[in-house]
C-alpha cells in the first residue's frame, strides 16, 4: 500500500473524507449522519477515491460542489455554536472518525465506505458530535468498544 508521510494513502483518503463530511455538516448546519446519508455511497466513494485531488483544492469550493450535487439543504443543527468549550476543528473530528471507521472495517472485514456508513449511522456518531461531551477526545479503543456494545460503557 502506498504511503505518504506517516500514514498510508488510503488512511489519508479516509481522514480527508471524514473531515470534509464534518466541514459540510458545519457549513449546512446538519448532523454528520444527515450529510453522510445525503451524499450517499456513490459520492462518498468518489470523495474517498479522489481525495488526493480534492485535498489539493480549496475545501470551501469542494464542499460547495458536493452540497450542490447532493442537494443538501440548510438545517438547524449547530454543535459549534452550542459548544461551551474549545471547539475541535473539522480536521480533529475527521481524525476521530477515521480511526473508528478503519477499526470497524478491519474487524468486520468490510469495505471502508460500508464501515463509514455504519459508523455515522450508529449512536456513537451523535455522541462524538456533541462537543460538550468528552466523546470526541476519548481513547479510540473506548470509542470502538462503545460502538460494538451499542452503548456507552
Amino acid at each position: 500500500m502506498e504511503s505518504v508521510g506517516r500514514e498510508s494513502a488510503k488512511d489519508n483518503a479516509l481522514f480527508f473524507t471524514c473531515s470534509l463530511i464534518d466541514y459540510i455538516a458545519r457549513k449546512t448546519k446538519n448532523t454528520r449522519v444527515e450529510v453522510v446519508n445525503a451524499l450517499g455511497k456513490k459520492n462518498l466513494a468518489k470523495i474517498y477515491d479522489l481525495s488526493d485531488v480534492y485535498h489539493s483544492d480549496n475545501i470551501e469550493r469542494v464542499s460547495d460542489d458536493f452540497i450542490r450535487e447532493a442537494r443538501i439543504k440548510m438545517g438547524n443543527y449547530d454543535n459549534v455554536t452550542a459548544c461551551k468549550y474549545a471547539i475541535p476543528s473539522y480536521w480533529d473530528i475527521g481524525k476521530v472518525y477515521k480511526r473508528l471507521i478503519k477499526a470497524v472495517a478491519e474487524r468486520e472485514k468490510i469495505e471502508i465506505i460500508d464501515a463509514l456508513l455504519k459508523v455515522y449511522n450508529s449512536f456513537v456518531s451523535s455522541k462524538i458530535d456533541d462537543y460538550n461531551s468528552s466523546m470526541y477526545y476519548e481513547n479510540p479503543s473506548y470509542l470502538l468498544e462503545c460502538y460494538w456494545e451499542n452503548k456507552l460503557i
